[in-house]
């Protein structure tokens, strides 16, 4: 794969919330591709973070696209609220959700891409009746509700498993679906991640939190140092 064709998420979850409007702007300057905002809710995931309010505040900030993850129950409700803030990918987990196939459907029909978020322990098979309504899919390589943790090495196994999966659907139907990871990623996987198959790589304490040193212009040498190790995939 192409090193263009890698797309690198910084979540900002770990960015400094005092100043998000400039860190954002910020990680973008650096050639970053989309912002991650991670939804938390307090009752599907231990921990409670930032809603649509947010959302739309920093949309203003940046033209790339605001890659939406929602750890929420329920989902249907909050979809057209981030819609409306400015989200072009909302994901969500299958378990959250009583019907997947509308959830789906209700995030494309609200003009967004739409995805299936899957945690360390949760299997592939709830994507094999959806792919037509999938742009995303997400991998948890860390149990959600928290950053800062440390990647889960059988991850790798399931990229190659889901890479399998949508290989065979984009070959059937030409169309293509994105896969992303999320968590621990940073400098020393993210090749291996890449040769497992993922295409979108969300590191939030890996930029912001190594950034964390007042220079805005650090964001510049951690992203391309994680292009850097991406270049050599396939070489």
């Amino acid at each position: 794969m192409a090193i263009n064709d890698y797309i690198i998420a910084p979540s900002i979850l770990s960015a400094d919330f005092a100043k998000l409007g400039e860190e954002v702007v910020n990680v973008i300057a650096a050639g970053a591709d989309w912002v991650h905002f991670d939804v938390m809710d307090n009752h599907y995931v231990p921990n409670l973070t930032i809603g649509p309010l947010v959302c739309a505040a920093i949309r203003p900030c940046t033209t790339v696209p605001i890659d939406v993850h929602l750890m929420v129950k329920p989902v249907d409700r909050i979809v057209p609220d981030f819609a409306r803030a400015g989200a072009d990918i909302i994901t969500f987990h299958p378990e959250a959700s009583e019907h997947v196939d509308r959830s789906l459907a209700l995030i494309r029909d609200n003009g967004c891409q739409a995805g299936l978020v899957f945690n360390p322990a949760t299997p592939l098979n709830y994507m094999d009746y959806v792919l037509d309504k999938l742009d995303v899919i997400l991998l948890m390589s860390v149990n959600p509700g928290f950053g800062g943790q440390q990647f889960i090495p059988a991850t790798l196994a399931k990229a190659r498993q889901a890479r399998a999966k949508l290989d065979a659907y984009e070959q059937e139907s030409g169309r293509r679906i994105r896969l992303e990871i999320d968590g621990g990623v940073n400098a020393a996987n993210i090749a291996d991640i890449a040769r497992a198959g993922v295409d979108a790589f969300v590191a939030g304490s890996a930029i912001f939190g190594a950034g964390k040193d007042g220079d805005p212009h650090r964001y510049d040498s951690i992203v391309a140092a994680l292009r850097a190790e991406l270049s050599a995939v396939g070489a």
